[in-house]
């Protein structure tokens, strides 16, 4: 099937400007041709974009697809099937969102992989790592003090990480995700919020442990992801190879120095912070937990701001769960305080793309990338608020040449 946007505006993330007067031409699951000049083609379905924007598809390169609810212990005792319809309930509604990619961070499986590229369900690409890798009381270990039932080495779907402790059990489980169709692989690095056990400010796994991770990654040819708040937990998984620092709301400009050294990301991630210090978290998360997302909010704008204004590769992400997935794009407004809307847009599509080794397949409108595409009514670079889907601005949602929202 062809279809052909003529008269568009297009957001070229490249350049991060607007070039007006553009046509798109799309070939079943990709983009065909893009061009100044009119195509000429006699059997494409034909749609005038005068006045509109057309853009990539959007990514989110920290999700929780499976994360259906806020308090992630409770996901131990619900049965996958269970866990699977709302978890592709709340993928459907990332892509009605306007997210083409997502790049899930912990819980999500090749089952799920799979259904979403047979078609099955109208949800995004998923990217996932199965099950992140945690050391035995770090933030993957979900277990409270006076628990001692045996840790989950080998957890069910949605539950956020396997523990793994040595050199020898970290290559083992690393090697495990891979042979399940991991992506990518995640370590915590740090501790976290949702943990019960483990400060924020300690350091997780060992240098041994993390660089064999790293190295069981690298031997097919993808890359590692952490979850790290301090510069001294970000530093480690930085020295040993990490690819992507996830959160990094405790970095410092020396860090900072070093991430951009190194080539890697980070993901900043607002919106969880945002929506986990709301009063009504209190009912379903514990208050002390709720006090440590506390604690971090007041630092992530500054952390953001600084990586900005440095030159860092941020990517864009949000780390949301349970009910608050609803809010993803709370996220655009959050970083709005610190960043233009160009680079907000480049981090949810172009860098997310080379952060994915996607590039030229993701993230641009060109010949040959997948005909993820948005139809924006007005110019985002102006207003970021259009990407809101709650605004009615995107008229259009297309993945892989398939319209999933079409308001032309």
């Amino acid at each position: 099937m062809l279809i052909l946007f003529e008269n568009c505006d297009l957001l070229d993330t490249l350049a991060g400007k607007v070039v007006t007067n553009i046509n798109v031409l799309v070939e079943n699951s990709k983009i065909k041709e893009v061009s100044d000049k009119p195509i000429n083609v006699s059997d494409a379905i034909r749609y005038d974009l005068w006045g509109k924007t057309l853009m990539p598809g959007l990514c989110d390169a920290h999700v929780h697809i499976t994360a259906i609810e806020v308090d992630l212990a409770r996901l131990s005792s619900m049965p996958a099937s269970y866990i699977t319809a709302r978890s592709i309930r709340i993928a459907e509604g990332m892509l009605k969102r306007g997210f083409t990619t997502v790049r899930d961070a912990g819980g999500a499986d090749w089952g799920l992989a799979q259904v979403i590229n047979e078609g099955i369900f109208e949800c995004p690409r998923l990217l996932f790592c199965g099950h992140a890798l945690s050391q035995t009381g770090g933030h993957g270990d979900l277990r409270g003090r006076g628990d001692d039932y045996i840790d989950n080495r080998y957890p069910s779907l949605g539950m956020l990480g396997r523990i793994c402790d040595g050199v020898t059990e970290v290559r083992r489980a690393a090697r495990d995700e891979l042979r399940k169709g991991a992506t990518h692989l995640k370590i915590m690095a740090s501790g976290g919020v949702a943990s019960p056990t483990d400060p924020v400010n300690a350091n997780q796994f060992s240098i041994e442990e993390i660089r064999a991770i790293v190295e069981e990654a690298e031997a097919v040819n993808t890359y590692v992801m952490a979850h790290a708040y301090t510069s001294s937990s970000i530093k480690r998984a930085l020295d040993c190879g990490i690819r992507s620092i996830e959160h990094g709301n405790l970095i410092d400009e020396e860090t900072i120095d070093l991430l951009i050294s190194k080539k890697a990301f980070i993901v900043p991630t607002l919106a969880t912070y945002e929506m986990l210090c709301k009063r009504e978290i209190g009912k379903v998360f514990p208050e002390g937990l709720v006090e440590k997302a506390g604690n971090l909010r007041e630092k992530s704008i500054t952390s953001l701001e600084m990586a900005y204004q440095k030159g860092a590769n941020i990517a864009f992400g949000t780390d949301l769960l349970g009910h608050f997935h609803k809010y993803q794009s709370i996220e655009f407004e959050l970083r709005r305080q610190v960043m233009p809307p160009v680079d907000i847009i480049r981090s949810a599509t172009i860098l997310c793309a080379e952060l994915f080794n996607m590039k030229g397949q993701i993230g641009e409108i060109l010949p040959g990338a997948y005909a993820d595409i948005l139809i924006i009514d007005g110019n985002p670079l102006n207003d970021i608020s259009l990407l809101k889907a709650e605004k009615n601005c995107i008229k259009a949602i297309m993945k892989e040449g398939r319209f999933i929202v079409n308001y032309l």
